[in-house]
């Protein structure tokens, strides 16, 4: 940047450019600004100078942009543009309008979705998004009110507060489950087609892991789906390919709607949890405070029990 300034002497003389540029005329432009049109055409002589081009073919009556000119012009204009959307994001974000809210597209679909019609009709004043994301996201840096965390709730720049626990345990299209006739114990499972998920980025937990908790150590079969989302994950299990992890507190409605079958008995509670978070260092929003308040207050009607 500094080298940057040095080339230019200084960055209003990118200012006056751009609108000369774009209005054709250095009076225009002078007006736009409101300063006198000799100190538009210092400022272009200047930027002229320090670059060692000319900027502009100058007639009588018009201006007109040399190849050197029509190149910085378009630089310029992308530059500026990028800033500009930049400070609508952040001026968006500080006028209070809309609470966002980050979770994996599971906890979107099969959490928020099916309540939030019910919180937009109780407060029609709120624009609550919902921003689907395979990574945590930066809640002191980003414009980002709330979001989702698996854990157990001790993250230095975040408040938090439990959702629900975590309790996996094996689910199938209900197709799928009345098929696997010899599914008696744990270690049978290992003879089923099994769907794997592997996130890119978020640590989560695998089928060895879950066989370990109930005292298999045999490896789980390398074969089988692998899928880097928990929301395709459910959709392929609801689709008969195999078994899946079922985190109890999203698919508990989807057993309970018959989509999915599910084999409770077999329940492994890690000792982590969901958790909804928010920046320490930046306070919420009147707005974002009814959000969260609302998200710890309710539960979909199916998930307030748990089956183990």
């Amino acid at each position: 940047m500094q080298k940057l300034w040095s080339q230019l002497s200084s960055p209003r003389h990118l200012v006056v450019f751009e609108t000369a540029a774009r209005t054709g005329s250095f009076t225009l432009a002078a007006q736009e600004l409101n300063v006198q049109q000799p100190s538009v055409s210092a400022s272009i002589k200047q930027l002229e100078t320090s670059l060692g081009v000319q900027l502009f073919q100058r007639s009588h009556r018009k201006i007109t942009l040399t190849n050197a000119g029509s190149r910085l012009f378009a630089d310029v204009t992308r530059a500026f543009d990028q800033l500009a959307q930049s400070a609508s994001a952040i001026q968006q974000f500080a006028s209070n309008d809309h609470v966002t809210l980050s979770a994996s597209s599971a906890f979107n679909n099969y959490w928020m979705l099916p309540l939030i019609a019910s919180f937009q009709q109780a407060n029609p004043d709120i624009d609550l998004r919902l921003q689907s994301s395979d990574r945590e996201p930066d809640l002191n840096g980003e414009t980002i009110s709330l979001a989702i965390r698996l854990g157990t709730g001790d993250w230095a720049d975040c408040d938090s507060q439990l959702i629900a626990d975590e309790v996996i345990y094996p689910i199938a299209s209900p197709r799928v489950m009345a098929a696997a006739v010899t599914l008696h114990t744990v270690p049978d499972l290992r003879q089923q087609r099994l769907i794997h998920l592997e996130e890119p980025i978020r640590a989560r937990p695998s089928w060895q892991q879950w066989f370990n908790a109930f005292g298999v150590s045999e490896l789980p079969p390398r074969s089988g789906l692998r899928l880097n989302d928990y929301a395709l994950v459910l959709q392929a299990a609801m689709a008969g390919e195999g078994f899946a992890f079922g985190w109890h507190h999203l698919v508990d409605p989807l057993v309970q709607q018959g989509m999915l079958a599910a084999r409770p008995e077999w329940t492994w509670k890690t000792g982590k949890g969901i958790y909804l978070v928010w920046s320490k260092s930046r306070p919420l929003t009147p707005k974002a405070q009814i959000v969260r308040d609302w998200m710890l207050s309710i539960r979909p009607p199916s998930c307030d029990h748990q089956d183990t």
